[in-house]
């Protein structure tokens, strides 16, 4: 028996908070997301989007989707306090991204520029690698109100996005990986926390713009 929509997000919603977040190796990470198109109660979709935003906050993340925590929904939650150096904030164009929520979004690159820089992810846990993301993108979409979304990313925030809806299309980050860039969070503490990954393509042998 397929349990439907409303019931696995209540069930979900009963259990332990901050959400069970899902790790990759579950096919719900690898299957296109459902399109909103209200299967949820104004209540339930507040409800949801309260918990995946506490679950973001506690892991913590600048982005958590829907499938994370085993939705299937075409639903995500963004925010970036962006508490970094100027360095850093310079070098990666990392600007604080207020709290937002993502329905049916989709994006498409303006330009032919790429930023490439180390990414991490919620479902892969303890590991870094090196990702080219296109710089610049449009943005389409709902917010939760339906309220149409259409409008011009960049910089460190474009990465989110580009992150976040891919997970909505079964994708994952290590999918377009520089694969000889992976990396440990401690070994990404201890020697790869410049602004870029230049010295990191240097030691490890691969090639960064």
């Amino acid at each position: 028996m397929t349990i439907s929509l409303p019931d696995l997000v209540e069930a979900l919603l009963d259990g332990v908070r901050p959400l069970p977040i899902v790790i990759a190796g579950d096919p719900v990470l690898r299957n296109p997301a459902a399109p909103y198109d209200g299967q949820l109660t104004a209540a339930q979709l507040d409800r949801l989007v309260l918990a995946m935003r506490e679950t973001m906050h506690a892991a913590p993340g600048v982005g958590l989707a829907a499938p994370q925590v085993g939705i299937p929904l075409r639903l995500a939650v963004l925010e970036d306090p962006a508490e970094v150096t100027d360095e850093i904030r310079a070098a990666r164009v990392r600007v604080p991204l207020p709290f937002r929520v993502l329905v049916n979004p989709t994006y498409e690159p303006i330009g032919a520029t790429h930023a490439t820089f180390f990414e991490g992810c919620l479902s892969v846990p303890g590991w870094q690698a090196v990702v080219a993301r296109h710089a610049r993108v449009r943005l389409r979409g709902q917010d939760e109100r339906g309220r149409e979304l259409d409008e011009e990313v960049t910089g460190w925030p474009a990465r989110i996005v580009q992150h976040e809806t891919d997970h909505l299309d079964g994708t994952l980050y290590i999918d377009s990986a520089v694969t000889r860039s992976l990396t440990s969070t401690q070994a990404m503490a201890e020697h790869w926390s410049q602004p870029t990954p230049a010295a990191a393509g240097k030691a490890l042998g691969f090639d960064w713009p």
